[in-house]
């Protein structure tokens, strides 16, 4: 796939709400530093629906909006020797929660922010170490899953 020709439709003048973004970077923040990560995902949020049934209304059953839920962010980059995910994780084992504010930004090919979400009170719930596999050379990747309690500063 041609990046060059992706950016290009992406920049193109139109209607920004037609407009599909490219994944062009993201940067993740936390711990007052600032890395740029493989993927990231479980951008979720799900509304739980409740029946309410209405006396004398019998042709149908209101749907209520009920309690929002979002999933887990889950963070993969190439891993560093200085580890500190997996020792802000150990800090978890150990029974001391880290929260942290953890801000990922979307940016375009020429680095330029897009979106941005902030993510409060995280803390990770799992850390996986890369997988070794003899006679490849492929990027070790490490990955972190947040839990949190929601998303803020939506932009």
């Amino acid at each position: 796939m041609n990046l060059d020709r992706v950016a290009a439709s992406v920049a193109s003048p139109g209607n920004d709400s037609k407009r599909a973004l490219a994944n062009g970077c993201f940067y993740v923040s936390m711990n007052d530093m600032t890395l740029v990560f493989l993927e990231a995902s479980g951008m979720k949020f799900e509304t739980d629906v409740m029946p309410y049934e209405e006396g004398g209304v019998n042709d149908r059953v209101h749907r209520l909006p009920g309690r929002t839920k979002s999933g887990n962010l889950v963070l993969k980059r190439g891993i560093a020797p200085t580890q500190q995910y997996a020792r802000w994780y150990q800090k978890i084992i150990s029974g001391h929660i880290d929260r942290q504010h953890v801000t990922v930004e979307m940016r375009d090919m020429n680095g330029n922010k897009i979106v941005k979400w902030d993510f409060y009170n995280a803390y990770p719930v799992v850390w996986s170490g890369p997988s070794f596999v003899a006679g490849e050379a492929t990027l070790a990747v490490e990955s972190l899953e947040l839990a949190h309690d929601g998303v803020f500063n939506v932009s």
